[in-house]
């Protein structure tokens, strides 16, 4: 299993609790998150199924995309970029 953590600006719009889930790749497993939490993944996901551009998707401590694999025990951390001035 992998643990999937979302910020908390993310879970300011959708109740979105970390969640344990399967999959090979990081875009198996949020699809699997998205099955639970279906209002999440238009947070996350544009309507073409990629990343949208100010959320930002990490595997343990690197940068990660949805193809990235993903191994048990690791963890993904689903971050909505913050802006303004």
């Amino acid at each position: 299993m992998v643990r999937v953590c979302f910020t908390p600006n993310l879970r300011r719009y959708v109740a979105c609790p970390s969640l344990n889930a399967s999959g090979d790749t990081v875009g198996e497993v949020l699809a699997q998150v998205f099955a639970q939490q279906p209002r999440l993944k238009s947070y996350v996901l544009d309507d073409q199924s990629r990343l949208r551009r100010h959320v930002t998707v990490y595997l343990n401590d690197r940068k990660a995309e949805l193809a990235t694999a993903v191994a048990t025990g690791d963890e993904v951390y689903v971050m909505q970029a913050l802006s303004g001035g």
